[in-house]
């Protein structure tokens, strides 16, 4: 029987996964599986993807492919896997068809834009999230933020987090994308002025669970790292004595311990040396900033986290500082910068066209 123009209407595919400019983390290979969810007519037998690549991007598109066959079609909800490799946007293409013989294609649904390449959460206080100045936004199409429900071009603030100014990050994708020639998002989980013990499980915040949730929600291994900008707090929190600088080693210590048992896998974490606190009236603060960061660097020797950028140097109010400890326009950008240099040298990062980082 040939379907009527009205009849195949309403024969529908309905994709829920993956999102639009959503990015799966690439592997050791390059590659990623992309999931593919959703709801096909309950007798559909095979849903097949295909992803085509943009022009002049790295990457290798992929044709019709069966992504799911009737075992993994239940109840007309269908999942599967799509494997790509590392590279610009995919536009992914999705069809169906009632029988393994049958070629007729019954309907389809498609994603404009999906990733593989690097994703990073983005956790501390607050010059880890909203509280640069000027606001930041990338100035290429391969940085995107996610904000729990949709993933959109990085741009200032950060959605789903503390604060209304601006961020690195938008910077640092710039720079990771030029070189890496692949997707980059960011996650945030930055929750501002705490000390660092207020990111133990079971103390009542949920702080740390809630980075962990953040995590989970892209796979298991589905995040290249935590960037980690903290410590302000526990150099200087009013009315109490600065956090010594073993009680911060140990707390940072059981943190990350806790965050890589509660996910399942050793997630990688980047500490930042990050302490500076501008001296106010009476009180001299270069002792609790040397030893926070001197718990900071005990964490990179011990290896119980990677080294990641020390900004303690950039001060004064103006183009480091807008405010005398909030990053302004010169403090983001090397903020960034020094972000590019701890990643890029950590894992190797370099131009797949000309075999060099940047």
């Amino acid at each position: 029987m040939l379907l009527t123009p009205m009849a195949f209407a309403e024969i529908k595919l309905v994709l829920d996964a993956p999102l639009e400019r959503q990015v799966f983390q690439r592997n050791a290979d390059e590659r990623a599986e992309v999931k593919l969810a959703g709801t096909v007519p309950a007798d559909t037998a095979v849903v097949e993807a295909r992803a085509e690549l943009e022009a002049g991007r790295r990457g290798s598109a992929v044709d019709w492919t069966v992504v799911a066959g009737e075992a993994q079609i239940k109840d007309g909800r269908f999942s599967g896997g799509l494997n790509l490799t590392t590279g610009g946007w995919y536009a992914l293409k999705v069809r169906f068809r009632k029988s393994t013989a049958d070629q007729t294609v019954l309907g389809g649904a498609s994603v404009a834009q999906v990733g593989v390449g690097d994703v990073f959460i983005t956790a501390g206080q607050s010059n880890s999230v909203n509280f640069g100045k000027p606001r930041q936004k990338s100035n290429e199409s391969l940085s995107v933020y996610f904000d729990g429900k949709q993933f959109t071009q990085a741009s200032d603030p950060i959605p789903d987090a503390v604060g209304d100014g601006g961020t690195p990050w938008p910077l640092l994708g710039d720079m990771l994308s030029r070189t890496t020639r692949a997707p980059v998002c960011f996650r945030a989980a930055t929750v501002n002025w705490l000390r660092v013990h207020q990111w133990l499980p079971g103390d009542g915040s949920g702080n740390i669970e809630r980075l962990v949730e953040r995590t989970k929600w892209f796979g298991p291994e589905g995040v290249r790292a935590v960037l980690w900008v903290q410590g302000e707090a526990d150099a200087d929190d009013p009315g109490k004595p600065s956090t010594t600088a073993a009680d911060y080693e140990r707390d940072a210590k059981a943190m990350i311990e806790a965050s890589r048992k509660m996910l399942g896998w050793k997630l990688d974490w980047f500490v930042a040396g990050n302490s500076y606190i501008p001296p106010k009236p009476g009180k001299d603060y270069r002792q609790s900033i040397a030893d926070i960061l001197g718990a900071q660097t005990a964490l990179w020797d011990k290896g119980v986290a990677f080294r990641g950028p020390d900004t303690n140097d950039l001060v004064g109010s103006g183009e480091y500082r807008h405010d005398s400890i909030h990053f302004g326009p010169r403090g983001l950008l090397v903020h960034a910068e020094r972000w590019y240099a701890a990643l890029s040298s950590h894992y190797q990062l370099a131009n797949p066209v000309s075999g060099k980082g940047k």
